[in-house]
């Protein structure tokens, strides 16, 4: 029982507070995204406001703001569409990313930093947040082919993201990299997605048809949250992010033809669970270690800003 009213309370506190920011900020005229991160600010332990709330129930519940938000993303593409764009996206992204690396790299090298440091600092540049940006299209109604290119270069950077992480990881442990490992990662996640992808074509579309061919709302807001939720904690469990299964799922579910119903009907939960999730973000947010390291933080603040530019503007 005491764990119920401390989780309620952490809920009823971060809502509250994500509430009387993001109303300032819509009537500043400002994105509703840093009235989130104020909150987190706010209800964080590294700004002296005695509104504390507890990081794990939070980091928790923003999980699954991540999940619906790669969820809706996918139901806006279907397998045929990514078939469609994977090509442009992949001519953008991999030279990006590299270049991105690259940047960062020199940036470490230029602070001082070791060899590892700087790498690590490239790679957490190159890979930009699918989360942020697709709130950020979906609050200004940003539509068209550019977006859908936007997203398709962020899903492949997601799937970069997945190689860096296995190579930095055996890095760090001193096992170094090898062709041969690199070539099994390949070959495990290519395995992982055909079976997913695979299986769900036989399945989720055909399912999802008769479920909303049944037209009760609240049973088709059930299934499709559910198949997201499964597929999500599928890719969790063979060391993959939640944020890939729930995509997939999305993709798997837009086959079906009926996307726009389920995705008018998971738009609610949506928006509250992702509202959390930013909040999270900005509990994240130190302001003493901004203002102990500004030069590093203004220096790769500046990088990314112009090099992500520079190699979309180059490559559209």
């Amino acid at each position: 029982m005491h764990d119920a009213h401390e989780f309620l309370r952490n809920l009823a506190l971060v809502l509250c507070v994500a509430a009387v920011t993001t109303v300032v900020f819509k009537r500043l005229r400002q994105p509703v995204i840093f009235g989130y991160l104020l909150a987190g600010m706010i209800v964080g332990p590294h700004v002296p406001i005695p509104l504390v709330a507890d990081e794990g129930i939070v980091r928790t519940l923003s999980e699954l703001g991540v999940i619906l938000l790669l969820f809706s993303l996918g139901l806006e593409f279907s397998l045929r569409k990514l078939l469609q764009i994977g090509p442009t996206a992949g001519l953008v992204a991999v030279p990006e990313t590299s270049g991105m690396v690259f940047l960062g790299y020199v940036i470490g090298q230029l602070f001082g930093w070791t060899t590892l440091e700087s790498v690590y600092a490239g790679a957490i540049i190159a890979i930009s947040s699918t989360t942020i940006i697709a709130k950020a299209f979906d609050e200004q109604r940003v539509k068209g082919k550019f977006t859908d290119i936007v997203f398709g270069v962020l899903i492949i950077e997601d799937l970069i993201g997945i190689f860096l992480i296995a190579i930095l990881t055996a890095v760090s442990a001193g096992a170094g990299v090898s062709a041969s490992s690199l070539a099994v990662t390949g070959a495990r996640l290519a395995t992982f997605l055909a079976g997913l992808i695979g299986v769900g074509l036989l399945l989720i579309p055909r399912f999802m048809r008769v479920v909303v061919r049944m037209n009760q709302p609240e049973t088709t807001l059930v299934a499709s949250i559910g198949i997201c939720f499964a597929a999500a904690w599928l890719a969790l469990s063979f060391g993959y992010s939640v944020a890939l299964g729930a995509f997939i799922a999305g993709s798997l579910v837009a086959e079906s033809g009926e996307e726009k119903v389920v995705e008018h009907l998971i738009r609610p939960v949506r928006d509250m669970f992702a509202a959390i999730f930013f909040v999270a973000v900005g509990i994240l947010i130190d302001p003493a270690i901004i203002l102990e390291h500004w030069g590093a933080v203004l220096a790769f603040s500046a990088v990314v800003i112009a090099g992500k530019v520079l190699f979309v503007s180059t490559s559209s």
